[in-house]
């Protein structure tokens, strides 16, 4: 129920927020509710996952792809995610999600999120493989950065995504 609570103030605030460039990075701020929490007394490994949505949905329209994707009712969909731990997120602690797009290869989208408590200690980070869908299968990439506006080089993947994009 938090997370539907949580994805209704995102979207309401959408519209105060500035719009992002395409590359740019998206930041939320978030509080680790007891709801999130596992039998440890911390933030759970699956809603790390969860409120990843999240931080993606406030890119995607920031950067005016949402309209986009709502008018073509195209679908997004997630392809793979790579996670790492560092350290704990504790009961009503703050902590920032920064969300970044990271590049792109014939098929995917590969985005950078990262959980940052709010002394800038990372906490989790993850690379998203992603993609959208729509009535006549796979958009293609370049039909995806037309509608955000993005005409410039297409940064270079880090040697760690393009590994993992190879397996």
């Amino acid at each position: 129920m938090v997370l539907i609570l949580r994805t209704l103030w995102k979207g309401l605030s959408l519209r105060f927020r500035p719009p992002l460039e395409a590359l740019a990075t998206s930041v939320l701020v978030f509080r680790v509710w007891p709801n999130d929490l596992d039998v440890n007394v911390h933030m759970n490994n699956g809603r790390f996952l969860s409120v990843m949505d999240l931080g993606r949905f406030d890119l995607t329209f920031r950067t005016g792809l949402g309209r986009a994707m709502l008018r073509n009712r195209w679908k997004p969909l997630v392809g793979g995610v790579s996670m790492r731990y560092r350290r704990s997120l504790d009961p009503f602690e703050r902590y920032e999600l920064h969300t970044r797009l990271l590049g792109w290869d014939a098929k995917w989208f590969y985005l950078e999120q990262r959980f940052l408590k709010c002394g800038g200690d990372l906490a989790a980070e993850g690379v998203v493989r992603a993609l959208f869908r729509g009535r006549d299968g796979n958009v293609p990439v370049a039909e995806v950065l037309g509608q955000v506006g993005f005409s410039g080089p297409q940064p270079e993947l880090p040697e760690s995504v393009r590994r993992w994009a190879e397996n």
